[in-house]
């Protein structure tokens, strides 16, 4: 009654009306108000489905003894809910560890137990991600994240509902209905840098704005997503890869400079042997297709980047013979 069914994401609800109906969700529960907020209205508003929901709880044992505990709470709850739980532990971690490596371990973690995983990001994130991949220089691709649907390769998906909500809006929530939940008291700490955005950025950044900026940046995202998924839809068209993996410079010929972006990025995900080479060598590469001039440019230790100025292709090799010339300042 307090969050109803509509109120959650418009294209997550599409997406679970026409789910199968014996498809396991997975759920990421950390413990914390978005997680349990998010089990909850899972539970309340998709009855049918009690049976099918697989809770997922990952230890990053980052946090001791508070670790534990927030295991243990999720356990009880899940317990309560009667639905199943799996947990799992970071082996691997190291003091120190970064924001992405503990990501990266926690998406392997629900990539091993669900195709469908559930997560409770909500507006504060959708604020807090853009203005960190502003800081790093996204494009519209990063700026639409966290996305309500995402696919995810393998043909597994993520589904966001909260993103409708403010964080506000689900501790208001949970209060009412007297739901305790779980405090994660690294999130005090400005060793991370969405903490920093968080604790020193977001709410100086709303008061400023002088209106719903949480909002606002909600609408942005949407908006984003949709021209990103525009141009990727206008490259599926050009189809400028061929079957032997090369890039088709002449399908790129007077097109806008966003769609041979994309077809470079493209081109490099689908050759894992080049590695991820830095910003300079990718812009440097970009140039050199759209001036249709020959190079052979290096991608790490597998190989190179080999263009004729009709087509780029990955080479093995261990020297490189050409070299781009960098323009004088």
């Amino acid at each position: 009654m307090l969050i109803p069914r509509e109120r959650l994401d418009a294209a997550v609800l599409a997406w679970a009306e026409a789910a199968p109906r014996r498809g396991v969700w997975g759920v990421g529960f950390s413990g914390g108000a978005d997680s349990l907020a998010l089990l909850l209205l899972l539970w309340a508003h998709w009855p049918q489905r009690r049976r099918m929901l697989r809770v997922l709880h990952f230890d990053h044992r980052l946090r001791g003894a508070e670790s534990r505990a927030d295991a243990r709470f999720c356990r009880r709850v899940c317990a309560a809910l009667r639905v199943k739980f799996t947990a799992g532990s970071w082996l691997g971690q190291k003091g120190g560890a970064s924001e992405a490596a503990a990501r990266t371990a926690r998406m392997a973690f629900f990539k091993k137990h669900a195709r469908v995983v559930w997560v409770g990001h909500q507006q504060d994130d959708i604020a807090e991600s853009m203005l960190m991949r502003l800081a790093r220089g996204s494009g519209a691709g990063g700026l639409a994240a966290p996305r309500p649907v995402q696919a995810v390769a393998g043909g597994r998906v993520h589904l966001r509902p909260l993103l409708t909500l403010k964080k506000a809006d689900v501790l208001a929530a949970l209060r009412a209905a007297r739901i305790d939940w779980r405090e994660d008291s690294s999130n005090a700490s400005g060793e991370f840098f969405r903490n920093r955005i968080r604790g020193e950025v977001l709410s100086g950044w709303i008061e400023a704005a002088q209106r719903d900026a949480l909002a606002g940046a909600a609408r942005s995202r949407l908006l984003l997503e949709e021209d990103d998924s525009a141009i990727e839809a206008w490259l599926d068209e050009i189809d400028p890869i061929d079957a032997r993996g090369r890039l088709l410079l002449a399908r790129l010929r007077g097109k806008p400079r966003a769609l041979w972006r994309r077809a470079l990025h493209r081109w490099l995900g689908r050759n894992p042997r080049s590695g991820e080479p830095s910003r300079q060598a990718f812009d440097s590469l970009l140039l050199v297709l759209e001036g249709g001039r020959k190079t052979r440019q290096s991608l790490g230790r597998h190989g190179f980047a080999v263009t004729d100025g009709r087509q780029l292709r990955f080479a093995t090799g261990k020297t490189s013979p050409f070299r781009i010339r960098r323009r004088p300042n």
